[in-house]
């Protein structure tokens, strides 16, 4: 039976979801819709057609071609485990590296520092942060975000993001000090964006392969009029972004914005549709980017980028729920790019998906190439990829006791899982089943 913390976790982060649908199904790998143009506008949503149904694991699908992604990983001969490797920390909600060479292991802590996993602190920005209990109605709300620059050993640049004491998103560079901490008296501020709802915030920042800085912004709430913001390209919420850190003052937007220069669209926005960007990535050898977020009252899914598709892609929020038509009985998904994994809500005590990393370490050969993802209420953890014939199928690798606020990596490319009730660290390992 799960911790009382969890129950009280999961009415709190599916508050608005009453009379959700409650069927048990399994976890579903979905086939690959092909990649829309650059139409540069929400696709109509009138009621005509079904929207396409989920397909059972193995189902054949689009071959899409992965270089240097190593041959097809089977999701269903690995089994995962986790061990150990700090803990201390006060609500810990991402883990990451600064690729200096250093091996050093960053803790963001959603009350506003930054600590290494020795437990030293790195930067203390609470101050400025707002942060609210746990388990409280303006839990999502906090130091959500943290990346470094890709050459952070020679620039010192790193980049937060978080809500400040008014609860508006934050993104902001600071510097590191001669010592190797980071300097909280360095703040630049770049983009600043209120938020409508203390929940759905999103809160990702991550460094593509290109070397633009993207960002996760939440629709926020569950009122369904805010959700129409997610295709609203005037609108950054409902929004991964793409800015240029390197240029400009304080940036520059990248040439290839697919809707810079566009009248009524905000020319960061690089890709839209989405419900609550919470934790996304890259895959390291490949450049694909996976981004997991919840839905509303019955699906939680994971979308996909490939590297080689143009950006500007709709993800369908909030046409869509998953595969299904949210609001209507039927819709067209025309022009949008459908997830390549959903499942229920309730299933088997499921909330909120957590997205995680694609497996590119040394440690884990059986793991190598495979998606990491979880849940945040039951502590399922799945593996994902795509089989032989290009379809994605997907398998339950583990279940743990930790409530799974994200994944992280190591420079290495080992990965991690953060459990923010119990403010523990641990470390993924695998074998061949």
């Amino acid at each position: 039976m799960r911790p009382l913390a969890a129950l009280l976790v999961l009415s709190l982060l599916t508050a608005g979801c009453r009379g959700g649908d409650r069927r048990t199904d399994r976890v579903l790998a979905v086939t690959l819709t092909p990649a829309p143009g650059d139409e540069g506008t929400a696709p109509p949503m009138p009621p005509a057609t079904a929207a396409s149904s989920a397909v059972p694991p193995g189902s054949p699908g689009p071959r899409i071609a992965t270089p240097n992604a190593g041959p097809p990983v089977d999701p269903a001969r690995i089994a995962v485990s986790i061990e150990r490797v700090a803990a201390g920390f006060t609500q810990p909600v991402l883990i990451t590296h600064a690729g200096d060479g250093s091996g050093r292991l960053f803790i963001v802590e959603k009350p506003g520092r930054i600590r290494l996993a020795d437990g030293a602190t790195f930067l203390d920005l609470s101050d400025r942060v707002l942060s609210p209990p746990l388990f409280s109605y303006e839990r999502e709300q906090g130091l959500l975000g943290l990346a470094f620059h890709p050459r952070f050993a020679s620039t010192g640049f790193f980049y937060v993001h978080y809500n400040d004491k008014r609860g508006e998103h934050i993104i902001s560079r600071f510097r590191v000090r001669p010592d190797g901490l980071g300097d909280p008296t360095s703040e630049k501020l770049l983009l600043t964006q209120s938020q409508p709802e203390t929940n759905f915030n999103g809160g990702m920042l991550a460094f593509g392969p290109d070397g633009f800085l993207y960002i996760g912004l939440g629709t926020g709430g569950t009122a369904v009029a805010l959700q129409q913001d997610a295709q609203n390209l005037g609108s950054l919420l409902g929004k991964i972004l793409r800015i240029d850190v390197d240029r400009g003052d304080p940036y520059a937007i990248p040439q290839t914005n697919p809707f810079a220069g566009r009248g009524g669209a905000r020319p960061e926005v690089w890709a839209y549709g989405l419900r609550n960007p919470w934790r996304f990535s890259f895959d390291r050898a490949t450049g694909d980017l996976y981004i997991g977020g919840p839905g509303e009252f019955k699906r939680k899914w994971i979308n996909f980028h490939a590297a080689a598709t143009p950006p500007g892609q709709n993800f369908g929020w909030p046409l869509l729920e998953g595969t299904l038509c949210w609001q209507q009985a039927t819709c067209v998904p025309q022009g949008i790019q459908l997830p390549i994994i959903e499942y229920n809500t309730y299933e088997d005590g499921n909330c909120v998906v957590i997205g995680g990393y694609v497996y590119r370490g040394q440690a884990h050969p059986s793991l190598r190439g495979a998606y990491l993802y979880g849940d945040f209420c039951s502590g399922r953890i799945w593996a994902a990829a795509r089989n032989a014939a290009g379809a994605w199928v997907t398998a339950e690798a583990a279940r743990v006791t930790a409530l799974i606020s994200s994944f992280g990596e190591d420079e290495a490319g080992e990965l991690y899982v953060a459990d923010i009730n119990g403010g523990v660290i641990y470390r993924l390992t695998a074998k061949a089943r």
